[in-house]
């Protein structure tokens, strides 16, 4: 899960810097948008899995303590 938290942030930081670099160039500005509109899905994606609930624990620690069932 943290292999896929990592991927998902460093998505996020080359969705932003290739978006403000293609609004800058003054290419396809609506693809800009779209990039900066998932960028902000996989935020939201990735504070679900980090931020912790009303008992403290995050849904990354809940599924790394979980085991599939055999």
């Amino acid at each position: 899960m943290d292999i896929a938290l990592s991927l998902m942030t460093l998505t996020i930081v080359a969705l932003v810097l290739g978006a403000v670099a293609l609004w800058r160039r003054g290419g396809n500005r609506k693809q800009a948008g779209l990039m900066l509109v998932l960028a902000a899905v996989l935020i939201a994606n990735v504070a679900i899995w980090t931020l912790p609930n009303s008992e403290g624990e995050s849904l990354v620690k809940a599924a790394d303590t979980e085991k599939a069932p055999e």
